[in-house]
């Protein structure tokens, strides 16, 4: 039997477990002490978050107004479609809710099917669903008895305009976030603050035993007003639109109509465009050239012909601007008193400048002529004379002085800068300069500096946004007009005014001419140096014009440039200019401008309709404007296929021309009515009744019983709508006189 431990060994054991114990409830305390003293408040957070379903309620997006309270973005009410995976009751349902959600949100069955074999009680299948595809998932839903799918209100970005003003505008991304234009750089105003629902649930997503509901209520974001006019945004683009299809222009187009008295834009406008509703979605054309390349690269490609499309041209491609610059240096030198308005200019083809030869578009040159005429003849030799006298020193100067070496700082991301010389001007480079080539300005550059130009010389900061409303239209912030500096004097700015009148009255401009109108303004065609062919050659311009209206009361600039236009003959007054035309004659009205005609205007307004068929459709607006008729196209194309009136119909100033550019939408001739005979009221029944005009010869106020005896043209004859019939008038014989 062995021995029983001694009193010393006992002593040790009882000592050890003591000491086991003591350690080890110490480690426990220590560890307790940890966890509910030390990291509670993490503990506590992590179990919050494990417990609480936080819901977020989304703010909703403030809208975009024009400038006179019209919507061009606003936030409505969306749905997200959600589905359930763990309350689908069995394959059945799942092949149902599969194929029905798919069929009527438009979404691959792969990926409804990958979300509904989730294992958890929340799947989102569409975000942003409208109210028809929501009504129709409700009823999806009732009709199968299914009750693992529910929808969730959200709010959604509309763009009622569509494509208006898209490239200013700009788009949000799917977090309902700006991404680009003014949707971006207001993002923080018009976002506002989303709101939390927040709640208890257990570890299967399902509602605590106990309540547990705690709302944060969202802010909603505030609205912003902008200078842009939705009537002027409108012809601008209308008629940039059809300039685009008239001319084939390969590297879109761009145009800016200026408050010259204040900065504000008024219209901005890029063609091509997009729709900011489906701001993703490429036109037909691009996507076919895409589908052509290596399967590989289309997804690179796709997204770099995405932020093509979205780029605005007005703003952030700069360009050379050719002879619309010839307005800067002409102010630049008659401020500085290098150039007088006395001075002349001989232009024999070409100029030599330090050894080498510069050529006017005018090769056997211009011979002797004013500086009005040089500016209407936009001869380079001429203003590379009156350059040379500047100096670089001064050409620097006011170069600088109108704002062309930095950001002009309008309130719209992506704007970029001039690309000028930054290692000193050479004598070359001041010669080719002075015609506005070998730099490269953005368009709203060029326009801020030319509105200083013609405004008495005050450089104003562009600007797009007038003020910030909170929801009940209060305003919350109000941003007035900034001036830089003055660069010119006034007296040198009415001589600019009073120069470029000349240009459209007599010179390369008058095609964007409109009667009873003061307009000055200046043509451009820029080679695009950097870009030449297999041959070396430069064979690629943009064609522009910038006008000035009224030109004696200035209110607005209008430039418009046209970047690769595929024509023989590319020049500004032969592509530009008659769209500009075209846009003062819609706009100028629109703005109440009253016209004042001149004796010359009133008398080329008479006589005849001039025949305009075979015509592109702003060659033929600019021959009728000019006759004092308002024109309406009929169509999409850019050629007139017809017209009506009918060529040589006479018709008074202020009558309307209806043009046809597609001949499925020409109507049918109509036959010329008999109304030989018939009294006044009878006669303007029928032939208005008839869908034409009428124009009485011959009618009497005072008398009665007039009747009709001839019609031109006669009855029976086919014309087409709107044709005017003359209708000579003379009294019944019971009425006639006796001899005496």
């Amino acid at each position: 039997m062995g021995k029983s431990p001694s009193a010393v060994t006992k002593w040790r054991i009882l000592f050890a477990c003591i000491a086991i114990c003591f350690i080890g409830f110490g480690i426990l305390f220590a560890r307790l002490f940890k966890l509910m003293i030390i990291d509670s408040e993490e503990y506590q957070r992590q179990a919050a978050e494990n417990q609480l379903h936080i819901t977020t309620i989304a703010a909703k997006r403030g809208s975009i107004l024009d400038r006179n309270g019209n919507k061009l973005a606003m936030s409505t009410t969306a749905w997200t479609v959600c589905v359930s995976p763990k309350e689908i009751k069995d394959a059945n349902e799942k092949a149902l809710i599969i194929s029905g959600l798919s069929e009527i949100l438009g979404v691959k069955e792969d990926f409804v099917r990958e979300k509904c074999e989730r294992n958890n009680y929340y799947q989102v299948i569409k975000t942003r669903v409208g109210k028809d595809l929501a009504e129709e998932v409700i009823a999806f839903a009732s009709n199968n008895g299914i009750k693992s799918i529910y929808l969730e209100e959200d709010v959604s970005r509309k763009y009622p305009y569509e494509n208006f003003a898209a490239t200013v505008i700009g788009f949000v991304n799917d977090e309902n976030t700006g991404a680009y234009g003014l949707e971006s750089y207001y993002n923080e105003i018009l976002s506002g603050t989303s709101g939390k629902l927040v709640s208890a649930k257990d570890s299967w997503g399902q509602d605590m035993p106990f309540e547990y509901d705690e709302l944060y209520s969202s802010e909603d974001g505030n609205s912003i007003v902008t200078t842009l006019d939705e009537g002027i945004q409108y012809f601008v683009e209308k008629h940039l639109e059809l300039a685009v299809k008239e001319h084939s222009v390969q590297q879109r187009a761009a145009c800016i109509v200026m408050d010259v008295n204040t900065g504000a834009i008024l219209a901005m406008a890029t063609k091509g465009d997009f729709d900011p509703n489906s701001h993703t979605t490429l036109p037909e054309s691009v996507k076919e050239e895409i589908l052509k390349l290596p399967e590989d690269e289309q997804a690179a490609a796709t997204l770099e012909a995405q932020y093509a499309m979205w780029r605005n041209k007005a703003i952030s491609d700069p360009y050379e601007p050719g002879s619309v610059f010839k307005i800067i240096t002409l102010a630049a030198a008659l401020d500085s008193n290098t150039t007088t308005i006395g001075d002349s200019f001989t232009c024999i083809g070409h100029a030599n400048v330090a050894d080498r030869k510069i050529s006017c578009w005018k090769t056997f040159g211009h011979g002797t002529q004013t500086l009005a005429e040089a500016v209407q003849n936009s001869c380079n030799p001429a203003f590379i004379e009156i350059g040379l006298n500047m100096g670089v020193s001064n050409f620097e100067n006011y170069f600088e002085a109108f704002g062309l070496t930095e950001k002009t700082g309008i309130d719209l991301p992506g704007e970029a800068t001039s690309i000028y010389y930054t290692n000193g001007m050479t004598e070359i480079n001041l010669a080719s300069s002075s015609f506005g080539q070998t730099f490269k300005l953005t368009p709203i550059q060029l326009v801020t500096a030319v509105s200083a130009a013609v405004n008495g010389g005050n450089l104003y900061k562009p600007y797009i946004v007038s003020k910030v409303i909170s929801e009940d239209g209060s305003i919350v912030e109000e941003y007035e007009p900034t001036l830089v500096r003055q660069v010119i004097s006034e007296e040198t700015s009415k001589t600019v005014r009073q120069i470029l009148e000349t240009v459209v009255s007599d010179g390369s401009g008058r095609t964007a001419a409109v009667p009873g109108y003061r307009i000055g303004g200046k043509t451009g065609t820029s080679e695009k140096l950097d870009q030449t062919n297999s041959e070396g050659k430069v064979d690629r311009y943009v064609s522009s014009f910038l006008a000035v209206a009224p030109a004696d009361d200035p209110q607005i600039v209008v430039l418009l440039l046209l970047d690769e236009a595929q024509m023989e003959n590319p020049y500004g007054s032969v592509v530009a200019a008659p769209v500009v035309g075209a846009m003062l004659g819609d706009i100028l009205p629109y703005m109440g401008i009253e016209p004042n005609y001149t004796e010359a205007e009133l008398e080329a307004m008479t006589g005849k309709v001039k025949d305009v068929t075979g015509s592109l459709v702003h060659d033929a607006m600019t021959v009728l404007r000019l006759q004092g008729y308002s024109v309406t196209v009929v169509g999409d194309g850019s050629v007139v296929v017809a017209q009506s009136p009918e060529a040589k119909s006479e018709l008074s100033a202020g009558g309307t021309i209806t043009l046809y550019t597609d001949e499925s939408l020409i109507p049918k001739e109509i036959e010329v009515p008999d109304v030989l005979g018939m009294s006044v009221t009878e006669v303007n029944n029928a032939i208005i009744g008839a869908g034409l005009r009428l124009k009485l010869i011959g009618v009497s106020e005072s008398a009665t019983n007039q009747v009709a005896y001839s019609q031109t043209p006669a009855a029976g004859e086919m014309v087409m709508p709107g044709t005017i019939i003359e209708v000579c008038f003379t009294l019944k014989s019971d009425e006639t006189e006796g001899d005496g």
